[in-house]
């Protein structure tokens, strides 16, 4: 699979959970899409991660000066 985007990713889960949801699908075509799925999720994790790790990172103080600031606690 080629590297999407956050919001990539995102639009094809949706399109994945909205043709999931139809009944018309056979268990084999079903869980292709699963399977794409989890793939998809993975990468947007990574990606908020990746986001939430630079956020952390810097953070800056109104005087203009930077400190580092766990957003998790």
């Amino acid at each position: 699979m080629t590297e999407l985007s956050f919001e990539q990713s995102l639009a094809r889960l949706e399109e994945i959970v909205r043709v999931l949801e139809r009944s018309d699908l056979d268990l084999e075509q079903s869980l292709k899409l699963f399977e794409e799925g989890i793939s998809h999720l993975r990468a947007a994790g990574s990606s908020l991660k990746a986001v939430d790790a630079r956020v952390q990172q810097l953070v800056e103080a109104a005087d203009g000066s930077f400190s580092v600031v766990d957003l998790g606690a």
